[in-house]
């Protein structure tokens, strides 16, 4: 991998300043929405709609190279995108009998750990100094699988007393997620040159595209998020941090180089919490999108405090062989992006 500490200065400033405002910006509109629900609560019917401008900037932010790594380096790609669609549902579904969930929040739960990756896994990988290659090949492939991926953990997981409609779930997640990445990365594509210009906008139009789907559903939930918000923030904790743990592991597990563990981290530990918040509130219950809106704040301040932990830590073994295509990791891909 490219040596990141290489890269300027100002890079890694913008790259913290995007991780560290997106949190703080959702939490501010949450706090709001809470208190003051009424303004939010218009921007319900609009949800879809944000959910398509976020995929669509996901998709502004990929390039033809970030999918050539998964042919160069299939491996860690591969492993990490089954292993967060095994671990992080089945930890869901653990954390929800742990904490005796109620049916709404466990498949709220269930729904967050069905998703693709997160939004800002690839910015939390570069200021952990993890493969951002690999992070953005796993958050690439993972979303564009979600639309089979989601819709088919949820029939199979859910509790059998759970309706899950899972035709109209695929097909919303084509609508709301694969087209408008696909679209994305079209332009990208054809119309590079412009999208460099608009691209330090792009991180922002997803904080907020993700405020758009998250604040309605705290200010829908105001009352009812007041009688078991701790519940709700507890199975969140211990889903993201279980699956921050049980990722490290999969990677020591393969005998991956520590930069791939660190990435395997934090892109099966982050899901994509306003896709969850989003999907679970039209498909289930209202309540059912509050482990999605919380996830929203905590999955960023985890990420980044993870990362100001382990960039600290020397990485030891960079001069052993490396695994096949190790050395094929100074792409376009190593540049963080918010997706």
């Amino acid at each position: 991998m490219t040596n990141q500490d290489s890269l300027p200065a100002s890079e890694d400033r913008s790259a913290a300043v995007a991780v560290t405002a997106f949190p703080l910006f959702i939490l501010a509109g949450t706090v709001i929405a809470f208190f003051a629900p009424d303004p939010f609560l218009p921007l319900t019917d609009y949800i879809n709609l944000f959910l398509m401008v976020i995929m669509f900037a996901m998709g502004l932010t990929l390039t033809v190279p970030d999918f050539k790594i998964i042919a160069k380096r299939p491996t860690p790609v591969i492993i990490g995108v089954v292993a967060q669609f095994v671990i992080m549902p089945l930890l869901a579904i653990a954390v929800a009998k742990l904490l005796g969930l109620n049916p709404a929040l466990a498949v709220g739960l269930l729904m967050l750990g069905s998703v693709p990756g997160g939004t800002a896994s690839n910015v939390i990988a570069y200021l952990a100094k993890g493969d951002v290659a690999v992070s953005v090949a796993m958050t690439s492939i993972s979303t564009i699988v979600s639309p089979v991926m989601t819709p088919a953990l949820m029939l199979l997981l859910a509790d059998t007393r759970t309706d899950v409609d899972g035709a109209g779930m695929a097909l919303t997640l084509v609508q709301t997620v694969l087209l408008p990445v696909i679209g994305g990365l079209v332009i990208r594509t054809f119309l590079n040159r412009w999208v460099d210009k608009i691209a330090p906008v792009l991180p922002w139009l997803s904080i907020i595209g993700i405020g758009g789907v998250v604040f309605p559903a705290v200010a829908t939930n105001a009352e009812r998020l007041a009688q078991i918000g701790l519940i709700v923030f507890a199975a969140v904790l211990l889903h993201n941090l279980g699956g921050y743990a049980l990722g490290y592991l999969t990677g020591r597990l393969f005998r991956l180089p520590e930069p791939v563990n660190r990435t395997m981290a934090i892109e099966i530990g982050t899901q994509s919490a306003g896709l969850a918040s989003g999907m679970a509130g039209r498909f289930f219950s209202p309540e059912a999108a509050l482990p999605g809106a919380v996830a929203a704040v905590m999955h960023n301040i985890t990420g980044a405090v993870y990362a100001a932990l382990v960039r600290r830590r020397p990485i030891h073994g960079q001069t052993a062989a490396p695994t096949p295509g190790a050395a094929a990791e100074n792409t376009a891909a190593d540049q963080p992006t918010m997706s």
